[in-house]
């Protein structure tokens, strides 16, 4: 009985300090000094950091929107421009973080604090970057944003993540590029699809799609060959094998062999009546 009366006074106790909490921190919104805003903020920032605490990040985001434009160019000026920039990035509004920290660096270019803003501002791109089948404009954003990180700080802090963010998002770009010559071949435009698969080759010779790359190229050139007109037809069955002999050249084992191989008996024969 004393134990559930203790818990009880526990529970009320906590509601009643919350409830203070809550009504302190909505006087010091409706406040108009700054310098209790500010240490009020930077105590819940670095609370909701270590806490992983969203709400607490969220109620120093408050404090510090209304308090920004008073320490523009005063020395508190910059770690609030990069509180203001890093709870945007924790709370995953990435756009309002990327230009966040751009004016961070812009602002404050030799802060100790500029190799992380870099960084996070790239990565902001990086968390923007949508499935392969969508529009790859932060893609692009991204990989740019991870090199100009890389370049500046080569040896920096960040620099094995930021080259595995990059490398995956080049896989991206050429999982996108190899689906789009993939669809052509899929819906029987194999002159496009031909087009795609060469100028694929040519643009990502270390894709981890070259071997099918080089495949569906051939097997568009055949199919395109085989439902030709008959003046047509030889001079494209000459066009295939030459794609067959680059795929064995680079794959004589490849996963592809077996349909390729039928393929170009099939070509043989035809060959042959001409």
């Amino acid at each position: 009985m004393f134990l559930r009366i203790m818990k009880k006074g526990i529970l009320v106790l906590g509601l009643l300090m919350m409830t203070l909490s809550c009504s302190e921190y909505q006087q010091l919104l409706k406040s108009k000094e700054t310098a209790p805003k500010y240490a009020q903020a930077e105590e819940l920032y670095n609370q909701g950091i270590e806490e992983n605490s969203n709400k607490k990040l969220r109620k120093a985001s408050r404090l510090l929107e209304q308090i920004e434009p008073e320490f523009r160019g005063k020395p508190q000026g910059q770690r609030l421009t990069y509180m203001v920039a890093d709870i945007d990035y924790r709370l995953g509004n990435y756009y309002l973080s990327s230009f966040d920290f751009q004016r961070f660096l812009q602002l404050y270019s030799s802060s100790e604090k500029a190799e992380d803003a870099a960084f996070k501002r790239a990565a902001s791109y990086y968390y923007l970057s949508p499935k392969y089948n969508l529009d790859q404009t932060d893609t692009y954003k991204a990989i740019e944003e991870l090199q100009v990180y890389l370049n500046t700080y080569p040896d920096g802090e960040f620099a094995e993540e930021a080259n595995k963010m990059a490398a995956e998002l080049q896989v991206k770009l050429e999982e996108k590029a190899y689906n789009i010559a993939k669809q052509y071949h899929k819906t029987q435009y194999y002159k496009a699809a031909i087009a795609s698969f060469t100028n694929f080759l040519a643009d990502y010779p270390g894709s981890p799609f070259r071997e099918a790359a080089y495949f569906y190229r051939f097997d568009s050139a055949y199919k395109l060959a085989i439902n030709s007109y008959q003046n047509l037809m030889e001079d494209r069955l000459e066009e295939a094998k030459e794609f067959s002999s680059s795929y064995i050249k680079y794959y004589p084992e490849g996963e592809y062999i077996p349909q390729l191989e039928e393929s170009l008996k099939d070509i043989d024969t035809r060959l042959q009546n001409f």
